[in-house]
Protein backbone atom coordinates (compact mmCIF):
# COMPACT_ATOMS: atom_id res chain seq x y z
CA UNK A 1 0.00 0.00 0.00
CA UNK A 2 1.37 3.39 -0.98
CA UNK A 3 0.64 6.18 1.52
CA UNK A 4 1.63 9.76 2.29
CA UNK A 5 2.63 10.43 5.90
CA UNK A 6 1.00 13.43 7.57
CA UNK A 7 2.80 13.08 10.92
CA UNK A 8 6.21 11.90 12.13
CA UNK A 9 6.19 8.09 12.40
CA UNK A 10 9.31 6.53 13.91
CA UNK A 11 10.89 4.02 11.57
CA UNK A 12 8.99 5.28 8.52
CA UNK A 13 9.59 8.99 7.99
CA UNK A 14 8.23 12.45 8.46
CA UNK A 15 5.30 14.45 7.17
CA UNK A 16 5.09 14.56 3.41
CA UNK A 17 7.08 11.38 2.80
CA UNK A 18 5.61 8.88 0.36
CA UNK A 19 6.21 5.35 1.65
CA UNK A 20 5.20 1.80 0.85
CA UNK A 21 3.82 -0.17 3.84
CA UNK A 22 2.05 -3.47 4.39
CA UNK A 23 -1.69 -3.27 3.78
CA UNK A 24 -2.67 -4.19 7.34
CA UNK A 25 -0.35 -1.65 8.95
CA UNK A 26 -1.66 1.14 6.75
CA UNK A 27 -5.35 0.18 6.91
CA UNK A 28 -5.50 -0.73 10.62
CA UNK A 29 -3.10 1.77 12.20
CA UNK A 30 -1.77 4.63 10.07
CA UNK A 31 -4.98 5.67 8.31
CA UNK A 32 -7.39 5.46 11.31
CA UNK A 33 -4.95 7.31 13.60
CA UNK A 34 -4.59 10.10 11.02
CA UNK A 35 -0.85 9.53 10.60
CA UNK A 36 -1.21 9.04 6.84
CA UNK A 37 -3.47 9.46 3.83
CA UNK A 38 -3.83 7.18 0.82
CA UNK A 39 -1.59 8.01 -2.10
CA UNK A 40 -3.30 9.45 -5.17
CA UNK A 41 -2.11 11.87 -7.82
CA UNK A 42 -4.17 14.62 -6.21
CA UNK A 43 -2.87 13.81 -2.74
CA UNK A 44 0.68 13.90 -4.04
CA UNK A 45 0.13 17.57 -4.89
CA UNK A 46 -0.71 18.16 -1.22
CA UNK A 47 2.74 16.84 -0.30
CA UNK A 48 4.28 20.12 -1.42
CA UNK A 49 2.15 22.13 1.03
CA UNK A 50 2.87 19.66 3.86
CA UNK A 51 6.62 19.94 3.23
CA UNK A 52 6.43 23.75 3.07
CA UNK A 53 4.71 23.81 6.48
CA UNK A 54 7.33 21.45 7.92
CA UNK A 55 10.17 23.59 6.54
CA UNK A 56 8.69 26.68 8.17
CA UNK A 57 8.58 24.91 11.57
CA UNK A 58 11.96 23.23 11.39
CA UNK A 59 15.23 24.86 12.24
CA UNK A 60 17.07 25.82 9.07
CA UNK A 61 20.57 24.52 9.84
CA UNK A 62 23.12 23.88 12.57
CA UNK A 63 24.09 27.56 12.83
CA UNK A 64 20.48 28.61 13.28
CA UNK A 65 20.00 25.91 15.93
CA UNK A 66 23.03 27.18 17.89
CA UNK A 67 21.70 30.73 17.63
CA UNK A 68 18.33 29.67 19.08
CA UNK A 69 20.13 27.64 21.77
CA UNK A 70 22.07 30.67 23.04
CA UNK A 71 18.89 32.75 22.97
CA UNK A 72 16.98 30.12 25.00
CA UNK A 73 19.71 29.60 27.58
CA UNK A 74 19.73 33.33 28.33
CA UNK A 75 16.01 33.48 29.04
CA UNK A 76 14.28 33.57 32.41
CA UNK A 77 11.05 31.69 31.77
CA UNK A 78 8.29 31.89 34.38
CA UNK A 79 5.03 30.01 34.04
CA UNK A 80 2.10 30.81 36.28
CA UNK A 81 -0.39 28.01 36.93
CA UNK A 82 -3.31 27.49 39.28
CA UNK A 83 -2.12 25.84 42.47
CA UNK A 84 -3.58 24.77 45.78
CA UNK A 85 -2.05 24.79 49.22
CA UNK A 86 1.49 23.51 49.43
CA UNK A 87 2.25 24.46 45.81
CA UNK A 88 0.49 21.47 44.25
CA UNK A 89 -0.90 22.32 40.82
CA UNK A 90 -4.40 21.61 39.59
CA UNK A 91 -3.40 19.36 36.68
CA UNK A 92 0.09 19.45 35.21
CA UNK A 93 2.15 21.71 32.99
CA UNK A 94 2.05 20.75 29.29
CA UNK A 95 4.58 21.29 26.52
CA UNK A 96 2.16 23.71 24.88
CA UNK A 97 2.09 25.88 28.02
CA UNK A 98 5.91 25.84 28.13
CA UNK A 99 6.09 26.96 24.48
CA UNK A 100 3.68 29.81 25.22
CA UNK A 101 5.73 30.84 28.30
CA UNK A 102 8.95 30.92 26.24
CA UNK A 103 7.25 33.10 23.63
CA UNK A 104 5.89 35.42 26.36
CA UNK A 105 9.39 35.71 27.87
CA UNK A 106 10.68 37.06 24.55
CA UNK A 107 12.02 33.80 23.18
CA UNK A 108 11.49 32.18 19.79
CA UNK A 109 8.35 30.32 18.74
CA UNK A 110 8.94 26.64 19.55
CA UNK A 111 7.37 23.45 18.24
CA UNK A 112 5.70 21.80 21.24
CA UNK A 113 6.64 18.34 19.92
CA UNK A 114 10.35 19.14 20.35
CA UNK A 115 9.99 20.07 24.04
CA UNK A 116 11.07 17.36 26.48
CA UNK A 117 9.71 17.89 29.99
CA UNK A 118 11.70 16.28 32.84
CA UNK A 119 8.60 14.46 34.17
CA UNK A 120 5.05 15.44 34.92
CA UNK A 121 5.31 18.92 36.40
CA UNK A 122 2.66 18.90 39.12
CA UNK A 123 4.03 21.36 41.68
CA UNK A 124 5.54 24.82 41.81
CA UNK A 125 9.30 25.26 41.70
CA UNK A 126 12.21 25.25 39.29
CA UNK A 127 12.63 22.69 36.51
CA UNK A 128 15.13 22.11 33.71
CA UNK A 129 13.49 21.69 30.31
CA UNK A 130 15.23 20.32 27.20
CA UNK A 131 14.42 21.19 23.61
CA UNK A 132 15.73 19.13 20.69
CA UNK A 133 16.39 21.90 18.14
CA UNK A 134 18.47 19.87 15.69
CA UNK A 135 19.81 16.34 15.55
CA UNK A 136 23.09 17.66 17.02
CA UNK A 137 21.81 20.53 19.19
CA UNK A 138 19.81 20.26 22.40
CA UNK A 139 19.06 23.39 24.40
CA UNK A 140 18.35 23.44 28.14
CA UNK A 141 16.75 26.24 30.08
CA UNK A 142 15.29 26.74 33.53
CA UNK A 143 11.54 26.96 33.93
CA UNK A 144 10.15 28.50 37.11
CA UNK A 145 6.57 27.44 37.86
CA UNK A 146 4.76 29.79 40.22
CA UNK A 147 1.24 29.80 41.64
CA UNK A 148 -1.20 32.09 39.85
CA UNK A 149 -2.62 34.87 41.96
Amino acid sequence: MKIILTHEVSGLGGPGDIVEVKDGFGRNYLLPQGFAILWTKGAEKQVASIKRARAARDVRDLGHANEIKTQLEGLKVTLSARAGQGGRLFGSVTANEVADAVKAAGGPVLDKRKIELPAHIKSTGGYTVQIKLHSDVTAKFNLNVVAAK
